[in-house]
């Protein structure tokens, strides 16, 4: 099944017909006769999508929408709203509580479908966000969402600049964004900019291949880095059902298929940029829990979480390509003497000026991760035994040679680092060693250092 869709009718014969062109295109249908029934089976069974009548029993369309906004298990929820051609009022109402849509009949089954799959593919793509970001929050990761956002900006693309114009200044009073005028070439170069547009309205042409040309747009801002989570309105000057579902499945997030409407494109631009800033903030979240979740906050190194993993899939290459990789648990001498004696500023001092030198002296495929308070995992790709030796003695004089400069002291403070390592993929009988197995052998390697006057490399045996 594609998803589950609620039908609200008062009118049983509109509701089989509805049902019988959703259940062709493989949705489950759910029925309610009333605002009542609707409440209730969304609560008992959210579906993907509410499509009802502008008017119900108990309440309509713009009833139900500001009953599901008021819930936050339910808010986010779409709602398709049906009704006539005399029902402008009920029409914009239903538009300003929130319905996604209001399709007018005789219903198009092309544009009917259309417009289903691209509800719910945004609602299926704004709850994997919403999931992600709610793991972030239960590992403790999320930030707060910034309160001040920027003043959105959103571009009208036409291909008639005096109409362009005409439309620019009856919309600018009214929107809550800034608006700029652009034809297709213009719209494709903003994209490239620092700063691209918050929200794009694309007013198709009404002769036929220069539409075709002007939905290729759409595609075009789907594909780009810049662009592919913009806002999307798409005007049609003429209706075209054919079309209209068309621009839905490249990527539009909404159609007016009867032209220009001051109002009507007010509310639905809000909508689609109301939208954007959701599904932004919570990337930014998700993005900024699983930078936390990955990275060391103090060093800016890998942290534990990303290297074991990391390490194995090297490991499984390695063995895989017969290459041999190297693996050193390196840790610095003596380090509670520092934080003891200078204080835990001095010693975050050391470990940022630690990490840093050990990128100075490792390749950018090489992982280098802190694993512990001092303790660092570095994994050198491709590396043979004396390669890695090599390496490992180099940091050590490194770190051991100069001075550490840290706050509160007049002196450089002198660290040095014990390094132990060992070499994968295979083991002595030829099976590939585990990266449990070859940290195991570098944390011995490492100890056998520290036990013997530490600042220096120790070896574990290489394999066979």
């Amino acid at each position: 099944m594609q998803g589950t869709i609620l039908i609200a009718d008062a009118i049983a014969t509109n509701r089989i017909a509805l049902k019988v062109k959703l259940c062709a295109a493989y949705y489950q249908v759910v029925q309610a006769e009333d605002m009542q029934q609707a409440l209730a089976a969304v609560q008992d069974n959210p579906p993907d999508l509410v499509i009802c009548a502008l008017t119900l029993p108990g309440g309509g369309a713009a009833d139900l929408c500001e009953a599901l906004r008021a819930s936050a298990d339910t808010a986010q929820l779409p709602v398709l709203a049906i009704g006539n051609g005399d029902q402008s009022i009920d029409r914009l109402a239903a538009l300003e509580a929130g319905a996604s849509d209001v399709l007018l009949k005789p219903l198009d089954s092309t544009l009917l479908l259309g417009r289903a799959r691209s509800l719910i593919r945004a609602r299926n793509a704004a709850d994997e966000w919403e999931m992600r970001d709610e793991t972030t929050r239960a590992l403790g990761l999320a930030e707060p969402a910034a309160e001040f956002t920027a003043r959105s900006h959103c571009v009208l693309i036409h291909s008639d600049n005096t109409t362009c114009v005409n439309w620019a200044n009856q919309l600018r009073p009214l929107l809550d964004a800034r608006l700029t005028l652009a034809n297709t070439e213009e719209a494709i170069r903003a994209t490239s900019s620092n700063k691209p547009p918050d929200a794009f309205v694309l007013v198709l042409p009404t002769e036929s291949n220069s539409a075709t040309a002007a939905l290729r747009l759409i595609s075009a801002l789907r594909a780009n880095a810049q662009t592919r989570y913009a806002g999307l309105l798409v005007v049609q000057l003429a209706p075209d059902t054919a079309q209209a579902a068309t621009a839905l499945d490249l990527g539009a997030d909404d159609i007016m298929t009867d032209g220009f409407n001051t109002a009507e494109m007010v509310l639905r631009l809000h909508a689609v940029l109301r939208r954007k800033r959701m599904t932004d903030q919570l990337r930014d979240m998700v993005r900024t829990g699983l930078k936390a979740a990955v990275f060391d906050p103090l060093t800016g190194l890998h942290n534990r979480r990303y290297a074991l993993p990391h390490l194995r899939r090297i490991a499984e290459h390695a063995f895989e390509t017969a290459r041999p990789f190297a693996v050193m648990v390196a840790d610095l001498d003596h380090f509670k003497g520092i934080n003891d004696r200078y204080g835990h500023a001095a010693g975050d001092s050391v470990l940022v000026q630690t990490a840093e030198r050990l990128r100075n002296n490792l390749r950018g495929m090489d992982l280098v991760a802190r694993i512990g308070g001092e303790e660092f995992l570095i994994v050198m790709p491709g590396t043979n035994f004396s390669d890695a030796e090599s390496a490992a003695a180099d940091i050590c004089a490194d770190i051991g040679s100069r001075g550490f400069v840290v706050p509160g002291t007049p002196l450089p403070v002198h660290v040095t680092i014990s390094i132990g390592l060992s070499i994968g993929p295979s083991g002595d009988d030829g099976n590939p060693l585990s990266p449990e197995a070859l940290m195991a052998q570098a944390d011995r390697a490492l100890y056998s250092a520290k036990s013997h006057g530490r600042n220096r490399v120790n070896l574990s045996r290489p394999a066979a």
